[in-house]
């Protein structure tokens, strides 16, 4: 183990101490010590399904930092190759839990898009940090953005092919709120289909896709492989928008609410860990290059989780807005609000027929009263409101308190 990886290591170990003194002087702080007594994890192993994706380092790092069996837990990583499959083995039990995308956990809840279980979404693990791909080829013809692709769109009349990673997931819905923004009808104007994330560069490479919407290191590479360009950021859609989330069953954490607490704590750590500074997020970018991860070369990851962005036209920028796991504590809070958005999407798009009882389905889902316990035990802040608002790309407002009014008000819509 590395010094600077032994010094985050006996840090934590001094601050978990620190917590369990405190824990003989409150009752409520003794409850947030649950790594000994009643409050020890019920299952000592958990499987932890991730793809290889960048924002799948805090999940990641947990284990190869040690913060999992710190936390009385060991995780078993499971490198998948599709999010169906991990839907599919976070439904069958295969998975006790997975780095997942958001929109997916609230899509197997309500039934759309496959099985139908109650879930749980834990914390969010990042924020910021996919992108929308064009090829090259459509950006040789002047589409280098939303505006430009509508423009040629309209002019160069066939059918447009763009690939997202999941039905209800987040890169579809990124996808079709950036096209609609640019006046483009994804489900009229547009064909979409589904491609796993590290398939990506291979098939625009044999131009199955004018385009698509992935996590990093993908978009990345496919600039390095002068095979696309990036048109727009995800954090130009929504500035510190959810990505993926610790994702289970409803089941599990009913079964066990101290394992769930425990991983959950571990990984907080790692996110704290990773955006702690340069050294720590070069050592996550070597770690989770190799094959066991996401099989790539360091330099595809580790320019963009600096804020380093290039779009592959000779175009460079710093962005602040870049991906992140911690943030001081902003990134993890599984905001009600947050699950809702997707929900309106869904309803948007035509994947909800009707709309749901948009707070109730988020309350279920969201384990705020969990994530708090776990954040505490790590002296992780938490919000004052389980509800945050942004504007988006098209300037359109969402602050939570109006959902259906919000999801049928866009022009653009199914």
């Amino acid at each position: 183990m590395t010094d600077i990886l032994k010094t985050s290591f006996n840090r934590r170990t001094v601050l978990q101490a620190a917590a369990v003194g405190a824990a003989g002087v409150s009752p409520a702080l003794r409850s947030m010590v649950y790594a000994a007594g009643s409050d020890a994890p019920e299952k000592k192993e958990v499987k932890i399904g991730f793809i290889p994706l960048t924002d799948c380092a805090s999940v990641v790092m947990a284990s190869v930092l040690g913060l999992d069996v710190k936390h009385g837990v060991k995780f078993v990583l499971s490198k998948e190759a599709s999010w169906a499959g991990v839907r599919d083995k976070l439904v069958n039990g295969e998975l006790d839990f997975a780095h997942v995308l958001y929109g997916l956990v609230y899509g197997v809840h309500l039934g759309l898009s496959g099985p139908k279980k109650d879930m749980a979404v834990l914390m969010t693990l990042n924020h910021n940090g996919q992108a929308i791909t064009l090829s090259k080829k459509l950006a040789d013809k002047g589409a280098i953005d939303g505006a430009g692709l509508a423009k040629l769109m309209s002019s160069d009349k066939r059918e447009y092919t763009f690939a997202q990673t999941f039905p209800t997931g987040t890169h579809a819905m990124w996808l079709y709120y950036w096209l609609a923004a640019a006046g483009i009808d994804p489900m009229k104007d547009a064909r979409a289909i589904v491609v796993p994330p590290p398939q990506m560069v291979a098939n625009m490479r044999v131009g199955n896709m004018d385009g698509f919407c992935v996590g990093e290191p993908w978009n990345h590479r496919a600039i390095m492989d002068g095979i696309g360009i990036t048109a727009n950021t995800t954090q130009d859609i929504w500035k510190d928008h959810p990505e993926k989330v610790l994702g289970t069953t409803a089941e599990f954490v009913q079964k066990n609410p101290n394992t769930a607490r425990a991983v959950t704590a571990a990984i907080l750590e790692a996110g704290k860990w990773i955006d702690a500074g340069l050294q720590n997020k070069n050592k996550m970018a070597e770690t989770i290059a190799q094959r066991s991860y996401v099989n790539t070369s360091v330099d595809a990851i580790n320019q963009r989780i600096l804020g380093r962005y290039q779009n592959g036209m000779g175009k460079t920028w710093d962005d602040p807005n870049h991906m992140k796991f911690y943030n001081d504590g902003a990134v993890n809070f599984p905001y009600l609000s947050d699950g809702m958005w997707f929900m309106t999407q869904h309803k948007r798009w035509g994947l909800l027929k009707d709309h749901p009882d948009y707070l109730g389905v988020a309350k279920q889902i969201n384990q705020i009263a969990l994530y708090k316990d776990a954040a505490t035990s790590v002296k992780a802040p938490v919000p004052k409101s389980d509800m945050r608002s942004h504007k988006g790309i098209d300037g359109v407002v969402w602050d939570g308190k109006d959902p259906q009014k919000y999801a049928d008000g866009f022009k653009v819509k199914a």
